[in-house]
């Protein structure tokens, strides 16, 4: 039978990719694999009734896609508090109580959410901002250590960690390098890059692996330790970092951390740390999580690796507020796993007091782990061709005279007009979090400005209008300028909150845009407040307050806003509509299978009465509502004598009718 076979294949490729790309013990030939994969692409081109999404065939690539679609996360992905040093982990076991911990490397790659339903790989998504991601299903099926179907039907979502190893990193420049293709700065930069891709093929090339590391709903599948999770990972048929140990208490953690701290190097993929975990899923229940991280987990940040360069000439850049921010040249350094040559000196003041000079002999870490920045001058290094850097009075782009900021160490270049100032503003603009105008990146902006065709913001609405002028730029093509004007075209139906951010308003970022667009709902009720009414609204303080008024009392600002309401753009913000019960703020936790409706549809219906959803039941949750075949959450619920509903219950509350 041809379906047999069919299943036959996939099964036994599925178990040689398990076998070489997560034990690292191959069980067949490369010929026997490249005979059997044939073998197999030909029988499903030639059943197309037989096509599954998760066949070890459609891990090669090749679908394009046109953008990736925005997911709201099920549970968000938060970020970790830091630890630097014995004190600080000791602070943390003192916190969290007598307890045991499990010790995991945090692996510098890109966070991924991977969801499975009945056992069968669904979606991947990445982690953006924690509340919403990006859907890379199609490149993260590409990566072969993956489970595409488990060895067991079940349903789970799990977090881990996408990345490129060193030594595939290493080989990916060196072909990038033969192309006359710009390098990547370091690998986690090639896994985002790679994952983001559009053609899947480009992605199946670039060796991508991953390391998987939480289940989201342990306690629901009766696992209760972190430990216990990480060997159901394995039998799952992930692939888990072998760097994890379960240490009894913070003396054994700070002990394998010493350990980890000796072979960080001699690793075969980038680390920013240890992340410290409470084994226990009750006990990490009961502390809980603040806004931004669990109070359950700390990463440990190793010290930075200093290495020393030398400065070969400074330069200044400008940013779109006209702000000049010196940079130094160095001598290439390989530090903290990429090769870094250039640093940030901030300010006139910063290198006056550092006393860097051209030519002198440098020390240099990565600040936060990402930056470099320069520590200090090694004095007794200077001889004769060390240069004092005078700072320049004049703008490097546009000449005009530079204005320092009397209350601070910063100068700007106030010519509103100058070139740098405008290409700088027209790609925050389009910023990914901002408009999000993909392919309208600083050097297209700067390209299309030098043509004529990008002087101003609103220009950006105009260049569907342009296309015969855009195909006579180099890199420009048919499929690239549609690809453009279909970004553009979609940023228009963006909120105000990705509005205001764009506009690079003074001391308004993306949170405070984010405030501001809910509060006045419509971009002329914001043009029209007070001062007065600008500190009523959560997270603007009176800097900021003053920003804001001073920017849509301006005629300029005043006619920007016009124009782009005239060129279509959305002005407003939607307002989610809730609705008041006995639901509204009990933390409630939704299980089993409802008859009239999806549970997508349910979660909806929760948050529209103001309800705070959670994955697991504790002693913390409220209420529990229960369909058919609930399990453990419903056993745990009983257990716990928290209150539980039925589903006629919650239908008659939330009143809702078929």
């Amino acid at each position: 039978m041809t379906l047999d076979r069919i299943k036959y294949l996939r099964e036994k490729l599925n178990q040689a990719n398990y076998d070489y790309h997560v034990l690292d013990q191959p069980t067949i030939s490369d010929r026997e694999y490249d005979l059997d994969m044939n073998e197999l692409i030909q029988l499903e081109s030639e059943n197309p009734e037989y096509f599954d999404a998760n066949s070890p065939t459609q891990r090669v690539g090749g679908e394009i896609s046109s953008k990736f679609s925005k997911v709201t996360h099920k549970n968000q992905l938060y970020s970790l508090s830091n630890a630097f040093n014995e004190d600080d982990l000791r602070a943390f076991d003192k916190r969290v109580g007598s307890v045991d911990y499990v010790v995991e490397l945090k692996i510098d790659g890109l966070a991924m959410a991977v969801e499975y339903e009945n056992g069968q790989f669904i979606q991947a998504v990445t982690r953006g901002d924690g509340t919403v991601g990006e859907d890379v299903s199609t490149n993260v099926r590409t990566i072969r250590s993956l489970p595409l179907s488990l060895k067991e039907a079940v349903d789970v979502q799990l977090r881990g960690e996408v990345f490129i190893p060193r030594s595939s990193f290493l080989k990916l420049n060196e072909q990038r390098q033969e192309n006359n293709e710009v390098v990547f700065a370091n690998a986690r930069n090639a896994a985002a890059g790679s994952i983001r891709q559009l053609d899947s093929k480009i992605t199946a090339s670039r060796s991508l692996d991953a390391f998987w590391y939480t289940i989201v709903n342990p306690l629901s599948l009766g696992i209760t330790s972190q430990w216990e999770a990480i060997n159901q990972l394995k039998k799952w048929g992930f692939k888990v970092n072998q760097y994890i140990y379960h240490c009894d208490t913070i003396d054994e953690v700070i002990s394998r951390i010493q350990e980890l701290d000796t072979i960080r190097f001699d690793l075969d993929f980038d680390i920013d740390g240890v992340v410290v975990k409470v084994n226990s899923f009750e006990k990490q229940e009961e502390l809980g999580t603040t806004v931004k991280a669990p109070r359950f987990a700390i990463a440990y940040k190793f010290p930075a690796e200093i290495a020393v360069s030398k400065v070969m000439d400074i330069h200044l850049t400008v940013g779109r507020t006209g702000r000049i921010t010196p940079n130094a040249k160095l001598t290439p350094v390989s530090l903290g796993g990429s090769i870094v040559s250039a640093a940030t000196l901030h300010n006139e003041d910063y290198i006056k007091t550092k006393d860097i000079r051209v030519n002198d002999t440098v020390t240099l870490h990565k600040a936060g782990e990402i930056i470099p920045e320069i520590i200090e001058s090694l004095k007794e290094h200077r001889d004769e061709s060390s240069v004092v850097y005078d700072f320049p009075k004049h703008c490097p782009v546009c000449e005009s005279e530079l204005v320092r900021d009397p209350e601070a160490a910063d100068t700007y270049c106030i010519n509103s007009e100058c070139p740098a100032r405008i290409i700088e503003s027209i790609s925050h603009f389009a910023s990914r979090d901002a408009m999000n105008i993909e392919g309208l990146g600083v050097a297209r902006v700067k390209q299309l400005n030098e043509a004529n065709l990008l002087l101003t913001v609103e220009d950006i609405y105009e260049l569907k209008n342009h296309r015969d002028e855009m195909m006579t730029l180099e890199k420009f093509g048919t499929k690239s300028i549609d690809n453009l004007v279909e970004a553009i075209e979609a940023s228009k139906s963006n909120e105000l909150n990705q509005v205001l951010f764009g506009l690079g308003i003074l001391h308004v970022g993306s949170k405070a845009a984010s405030s501001l667009a809910k509060h006045f709902i419509r971009i002329e009720n914001l043009m029209n407040a007070s001062e007065a009414d600008l500190l009523e609204v959560d997270d603007i303080g009176k800097i900021t307050a003053q920003s804001v008024f001073d920017y849509f009392n301006n005629e300029n600002n005043q006619q920007l806003i016009k124009s782009l309401n005239e060129k279509g753009l959305n002005l407003s913000q939607s307002v989610s509509e809730t609705k008041v019960s006995l639901l509204s703020n009990k933390r409630v936790v939704l299980t089993g299978t409802l008859s009239r409706m999806s549970r997508n549809e349910a979660k909806e219906l929760l948050e529209l009465h103001q309800a705070k959803l959670s994955s697991s039941v504790s002693k913390n949750t409220d209420l529990v509502i229960a369909g058919e075949n609930a399990g453990s959450k419903l056993v745990r619920a009983q257990e716990l004598s928290i209150e539980v509903w039925d589903e006629d219950r919650f239908y008659q509350e939330v009143n809702y009718e078929d």
